[in-house]
């Protein structure tokens, strides 16, 4: 495998009003990012060079009609319609939400013909992405219906992983949604992507309880002690190393969280709040599950300062790299289980490295 190969990298514009234009020309402002991908943006010629102006930004970028166009080592701008959606920093417009979806489909379709290797989402606005055609609460769950697969929302940094049992629904539905057989799903999911797209041979898997103290013995609910642990127990058995359940409220604070490779949350507010807190602005956004590579930063639209210049584009640039890394981490890893000699080395090279260790 080449590491030095330019990888295509898709990315969707999100929503125009926000701060998805401003982050994305930021990260590529920096001619170096084209030495590790060629970068495919689903927008507009238009689009890109009123931000390009307003921001004042020095870049150059190729516009081209068809992704077979593209230009390796240039920025490339694919137009996805002969229609500029009018740009209003801050404003939430049925305009912009229709160009946001636009740009995803167009990219995933990309996506799956394998025009380009990997997406990276720019963020959009739940609200004013919805229509007859468009009913999803967020990108994970039409990235699963169009890729195949069970999705699982992770959110990562190099030192800390989180991924939920349950992610975009409200919170009076947590309880009667975790299954035995969903925890199952997502713990599997949550080793195997360790394993495949983050190179962690033995994974540790910390899973938090869903009840305050989860559930104090069944004192403040039964979830915990009737779906949790036999999950739990019945996982280990089976050499997958989960731990929990571990009450949420003391595990981020106390620093457990790094005793252990990923932490698996039981909602998306008990994940999300430790996680952004800990990491804001480095914290990327992955999509695990799916045989394609997903990534998108770990904020909103920010439309309280978009347009003003102020927005740090380092969540977007980690969540490019992000994809990079992932992408070739799962070739390599593919390519070893494929080749029982290179198996054989990897699991050598595993033990002498345990041995010196």
């Amino acid at each position: 495998m080449n590491t030095t190969e330019r990888i295509k990298l898709g990315i969707s514009i999100g929503d125009v009003n926000g701060i998805g234009g401003e982050v994305i020309l930021r990260t590529f402002e920096d001619p170096r990012m084209l030495e590790f991908c060629t970068p495919v943006i689903f927008a507009g010629n238009k689009v890109m060079a009123f931000q390009k102006k307003h921001f004042d930004i020095d870049i150059n970028y190729n516009g081209v009609q068809e992704v077979s166009q593209v230009v390796e080592g240039k920025i490339n701008i694919v137009n996805i319609s002969k229609n500029t959606p009018k740009i209003e920093f801050g404003q939430e417009t049925e305009e912009a939400g229709k160009y946001a979806v636009l740009s995803l489909k167009c990219a995933v379709e990309a996506l799956k013909a394998g025009e380009v290797d990997v997406l990276v989402t720019a963020p959009v606005n739940k609200s004013n992405i919805q229509s007859e055609e468009f009913r999803f609460p967020g990108h994970t769950d039409y990235l699963a219906r169009e890729l195949g697969g069970e999705a699982l929302m992770f959110m990562v940094t190099d030192d800390l992983k989180v991924g939920l049992l349950t992610d975009h629904i409200a919170i009076n539905e947590v309880s009667r949604n975790i299954t035995p057989e969903l925890v199952r799903e997502k713990v599997e999911k949550v080793h195997d992507s360790l394993v495949r797209d983050f190179r962690v041979r033995k994974p540790r898997i910390a899973l938090l309880g869903i009840n305050p103290h989860s559930g104090d013995n069944g004192v403040i609910g039964q979830e915990d002690d009737q779906v949790l642990k036999p999950v739990i127990a019945e996982l280990f058995e089976k050499g997958i190393m989960v731990f929990g359940p571990y009450s949420a409220d003391s595990f981020f604070g106390s620093g457990n969280y790094r005793k252990f490779d990923a932490v698996l949350a039981a909602y998306h507010d008990q994940g999300l709040i430790p996680f952004k807190t800990l990491s804001f602005g480095r914290g990327v956004n992955y999509t695990a599950g799916l045989e394609k590579v997903r990534t998108s930063p770990d904020h909103g639209t920010a439309y309280g300062i978009a347009g003003k210049g102020e927005a740090d584009f380092r969540s977007f640039e980690e969540a490019v790299f992000t994809a990079i890394q992932i992408y070739r981490n799962r070739r390599e890893y593919d390519e070893i289980s494929a080749n029982p000699l290179k198996r054989n080395l990897a699991r050598d090279i595993g033990h002498d490295k345990r041995r010196r260790g």
